[in-house]
């Protein structure tokens, strides 16, 4: 009985990971009056992804997981993005224009 609740832990647990994996899409949510290029690659990294999604559902989903690993990096791309626009954020907070860094 152990071995058949091993087996369905790992089969929900992967199913758990590719339902969160696919139910995040890259969006574009950083402010481009204050990031305009980071907003606008934000912008590239969406479109690659429906371009990826489109490539998917035209060829079957028969792509041996490497559109779904380019999608996977697409939404790390994304994260990435936001974080230094925020980081950008957090440090003209603490030195606003016009103060002389020491």
């Amino acid at each position: 009985m152990t071995k058949k609740n091993q087996i369905l832990t790992a089969l929900l647990g992967g199913v758990l990971f590719c339902v969160v994996t696919l139910a995040q899409e890259p969006v574009v949510d950083i402010d481009s009056s204050r990031h305009a290029n980071l907003a606008e690659a934000q912008k590239h990294v969406v479109a690659a992804n429906k371009a990826i999604a489109t490539a998917q559902k035209e060829n079957k989903y028969d792509m041996k997981g490497h559109a779904e690993k380019a999608r996977d990096l697409l939404v790390q791309v994304n994260q990435e993005l936001k974080a230094a626009a925020e980081a950008a954020n957090a440090a003209e907070q603490k030195n606003p224009a016009g103060q002389k860094k020491n």
